[in-house]
C-alpha cells in the first residue's frame, strides 16, 4: 500500500491552504463547545444526588422499578461524566504526538455511552423477569413521588443538553440517556399509580420491561452511528458521491481520486482529496475557495487538497480500492 503521496506533484505546492477556514464558523463552534462541559457538570451533579435518593427509597419501598431506575441512573452518571471528560479533552490543543488533539475521544465516549446504556438495560430486564416470577409488595405512593422527582431531574438535564448542541453525537447520546431516564421514571410513576388503584404488584416489573424495550430501540441507532464514526465512516448527512461530483465540477479539475471523508470528532469532519488539474495549479485563493464551498455545502471544516498537474503521471493512490 504505497503511502508515499508524492507531494512534489504540481508546482511544489501539494496542499495549498488546507482549507481549515479557522474564522467565522469556528467562533460559534468554540462558544458552544465552551458551554458543553458546564452542562455536563450540572447534569452529573443533579443525577448523582438523585441516584442516592432513589436507591434509598427503592430499598425502603421494595420497588424493583425504583432500584432498576437507580441503577440505570448510575450508569448515566458514569456516561455523563465520560461525556464531560470528552468535551474537556476536545478543547486540548494538538501536540507533537496527537496532531489532531484529542477530538476523537468524543467518538469513543459516544460509543461507550451506547454500550453502557445497553448493559444497564440488560440488568433491568434480568431483574424485572425475576421479580415477575416472584412479585413482592410495593409501596405505591413512595414510588410515585420518587419517580416524579426523577422525571424532573432527568427532564431538566435533557433540556440543558438539547440546548448545548444537537449536532454533536456525544451530546446527543447523553441527551438520549437523560430522555430515556425521564421515560423510565414516568413509567415507574405510572406503575405506582396503577398499583395503588389495582393492587397488582406485577405491574412494577412489567413497566420496567416495557420501558427497557423502548430504550433498546432508541439506543440501537446511536450505537450504530458511534460505531460508524469510530470506524471512520463518512458521517451521516454527507453523501460522498455528491462531494465527489462537486469537486469534479470545479473549474480546471479533470479527475478526482483518493477522496476520503471522515469524522475527526462528533462535531468536526475532515476531507482529503487529489485533484488532477492539467492546466496547472490554480493558486492558493482557488483552493481556499474550494475549502469554503465544502464547508458551506457539506459542513466539512478540515479540508486538505493535493493538486496533480500531469494526467500522464499515474498517482499510486488513484484506484479507488487503494488506501
Amino acid at each position: 500500500m504505497a503511502h508515499h503521496h508524492g507531494h512534489s506533484h504540481a508546482s511544489g505546492r501539494d496542499h495549498g491552504p488546507h482549507g481549515h477556514d479557522h474564522t467565522g464558523h469556528h467562533h460559534d463552534h468554540s462558544a458552544l463547545a465552551a458551554r458543553v462541559p458546564v452542562v455536563f457538570a450540572i447534569g452529573t451533579a443533579l443525577n448523582l444526588g438523585f441516584v442516592a435518593v432513589e436507591a434509598t427509597y427503592g430499598f425502603r419501598a421494595h420497588s424493583i422499578a425504583l432500584l432498576a431506575d437507580a441503577g440505570h441512573n448510575l450508569s448515566d452518571v458514569l456516561s455523563l461524566a465520560a461525556a464531560w471528560g470528552a468535551s474537556v479533552l476536545m478543547q486540548r490543543r494538538p501536540s507533537g504526538r496527537y496532531t489532531y488533539g484529542l477530538r476523537s475521544s468524543s467518538i469513543l465516549v459516544a460509543l461507550l455511552n451506547a454500550i453502557i446504556l445497553l448493559v444497564a438495560v440488560g440488568a433491568i430486564i434480568l431483574e424485572a423477569v425475576q421479580r415477575l416470577m416472584r412479585p413482592e409488595p410495593v409501596a405505591g405512593m413512595v414510588v410515585i413521588i420518587v419517580a416524579l422527582a426523577g422525571v424532573a431531574v432527568n427532564g431538566l438535564t435533557a433540556a440543558l443538553l438539547l440546548g448545548a448542541g444537537r449536532a454533536d453525537l456525544n451530546v446527543r447520546s447523553a441527551f438520549a440517556h437523560m430522555a430515556a431516564d425521564a421515560a423510565v421514571s414516568l413509567g415507574v410513576a405510572a406503575a405506582g399509580v396503577a398499583i395503588l388503584l389495582t393492587g397488582f404488584q406485577w405491574l412494577d416489573p412489567a413497566v420496567s420491561l416495557a420501558v427497557a424495550i423502548l430504550i433498546i430501540a432508541a439506543t440501537w441507532r446511536l450505537l450504530r452511528q458511534a460505531l460508524d464514526m469510530a470506524l471512520h465512516a463518512v458521517p451521516y448527512g454527507i453523501d460522498p458521491q455528491s462531494v465527489r461530483e462537486h469537486l469534479a465540477h470545479v473549474a480546471g479539475v479533470g479527475a478526482v481520486h483518493d477522496l476520503h471523508i471522515w469524522p475527526m470528532s462528533t462535531t468536526e469532519t475532515a476531507l482529503t482529496a487529489h485533484l488532477v488539474m492539467p492546466a496547472g495549479h490554480p493558486g492558493d485563493a482557488a483552493l481556499a475557495r474550494i475549502a469554503d464551498e465544502l464547508h458551506k455545502r457539506f459542513a466539512i471544516g478540515h479540508v486538505t487538497i493535493q493538486v496533480e498537474t500531469d494526467p500522464e503521471h499515474a498517482c499510486t493512490l488513484a484506484p479507488d480500492h487503494v488506501v
